[in-house]
């Protein structure tokens, strides 16, 4: 199974970029990964208009990335306020997934002030994690544990609790 993860901004931290380096090994197993990268765009004020218009710039960015897959892909939108869904659920819906000869996953995770109707529009599928709001960086590596997670149950495979 082809993975593939866009997200706004650049991990700078070292600490957060060994631990996604450490996914990528662990899920190597189980399938291709890719991460791309999109610019994140600084309101210099934040006040209403420019948030929109920072989420607006994101968006066609992401939407551009988007264009570039193949057709026969399942896209889930990282949103707040999406489904949220069990470990269980998410493995057993990626299962699903996978039945219905999907050739690639897309994980969207937005930026700062979130993701643009034009994105959510483009999902299959918006995936809530929590009500609560995480930095997108650590986000990645969030998200990441929980693929890796998802294929260790998929493959009856032990992981600790």
């Amino acid at each position: 199974m082809k993975i593939s993860i866009i997200a706004v901004g650049k991990v700078k931290e070292k600490y957060l970029k060994d631990a996604i380096d450490e996914y990528k090994k662990r899920l190597s197993k189980f399938c291709t990964l890719n991460i791309t990268e999109v610019n994140e765009v600084i309101a210099k004020v934040e006040n209403e208009t420019n948030i929109k218009n920072t989420i607006k710039q994101e968006g066609n960015e992401i939407i551009l990335k988007l264009d570039a897959f193949a057709k026969n892909t399942f896209i889930f939108a990282l949103d707040i306020d999406g489904k949220e869904l069990s470990t269980i659920e998410f493995e057993e819906k990626l299962e699903e997934i996978k039945l219905n000869s999907v050739s690639e996953v897309i994980f969207i995770i937005g930026g700062s002030y979130g993701l643009s109707e034009d994105v959510k529009k483009k999902a299959n599928f918006r995936l809530s994690f929590s009500r609560m709001t995480f930095p997108h960086q650590l986000f990645r590596i969030i998200l990441l544990e929980q693929i890796y997670r998802v294929f260790k149950i998929a493959n009856n495979e032990p992981y600790h609790k």
